[in-house]
């Protein structure tokens, strides 16, 4: 089995003034009736995507994989790996563009995060009947408010005008995602749009953050893919990883447990030490644009005071 793949890419575009304001609603998709079985057929392509994450999760679920319980039994931490973990997750890029191909190579960057309230917009391709709808509406307003409280920033859902797109397409809907994508990020990249248009079996779900060209790294809008044809448990992994990346936490770890940031697949949701690293990313006394230097000895003092706090 190939290993499972969820990317953040980090961009800048050209945005003005309303790059927060942007609107878009559900007429920008195929349309989503569903509610009667008619009038949607999946294609043969589609159809065995759905099959293929079906097995992917019951190979990982069965490996011990996709852990929902937090892991603090058997995965203690101490402050000082909360801040080596969070200076690798919060202050190293995954990817970079290279002769317009996103390319992993990990690379210090400087920190990133939103100032606006995060307001969390759900789009649904017509791959997505009424009650999946519902129950992903569901899963993302609940963790909206779970993120929330974990950052001490606002991160809320709305039905319509927000910055933070969620996408639940399938593989044909993914592929002709353009004029969407241009309609909610004015000034997106042409690589970007091939990326998420091309993106392979492999790479699960994916997340990509805006800021303004020349202005503070700070986030305006963002866009997070989620592949319709996941069955449940890897469909919500995908929404608690991508979306928290999208906050501000664009790397991965190997040595970073018990977290979602690990591509080992051991666990599927947000977990306390990831909560923790969201506190970290929204404390007051760290600024947008902080070096990996800069950053390091406030990012101790936090991470002491938290687990301080927690003992």
């Amino acid at each position: 089995m190939r290993k499972p793949a969820r990317i953040l890419l980090l961009c800048t575009v050209a945005l003005g003034l309303s790059a927060c304001m942007m609107q878009t609603g559900p007429q920008n998709l195929p349309p989503a009736d569903r509610s009667d079985g008619v009038g949607f057929a999946q294609s043969p392509e589609s159809a065995a995507l759905a099959r293929y994450y079906t097995n992917v999760e019951a190979r990982l679920v069965s490996d011990g994989l996709l852990r929902s319980d937090g892991g603090l039994v058997d995965a203690p931490f101490t402050a000082e790996t909360l801040a080596t973990n969070f200076e690798r997750i919060a202050l190293f890029d995954e990817y970079v563009l290279s002769a317009g191909r996103f390319i992993q190579r990990e690379t210090p960057s400087q920190l990133r995060r939103w100032e606006k309230p995060v307001q969390l917009q759900a789009h649904f391709g017509a791959s997505v009947d009424d009650s999946q709808k519902a129950a992903d509406l569901s899963v993302l307003s609940t963790y909206a408010s779970a993120l929330s409280r974990a950052s001490g920033h606002p991160v809320i859902t709305v039905p319509e005008g927000g910055n933070f797109h969620v996408l639940y397409l399938d593989r044909d809907e993914q592929r002709n995602a353009a004029s969407l994508l241009r309609s909610i990020v004015p000034g997106i990249g042409q690589e970007t749009i091939d990326e998420i248009e091309t993106m392979p079996r492999a790479t699960f779900c994916a997340v990509f953050a805006f800021s303004e060209a020349g202005a503070r790294p700070v986030y305006v809008t963002a866009v997070a893919i989620i592949r319709s044809e996941h069955p449940n448990l890897l469909r919500r992994s995908c929404v608690h990883e991508e979306v928290a990346q999208g906050l501000g936490l664009p790397n991965d770890s190997a040595r970073a447990r018990p977290s979602i940031f690990n591509d080992d697949e051991e666990f599927a949701l947000l977990t306390p030490h990831d909560a923790l690293l969201l506190r970290i990313l929204y404390d007051p006394r760290l600024t947008p644009g902080m070096t990996p230097e800069r950053a390091r000895p406030v990012v101790r003092a936090i991470a002491e005071e938290l687990m301080a706090g927690s003992s």
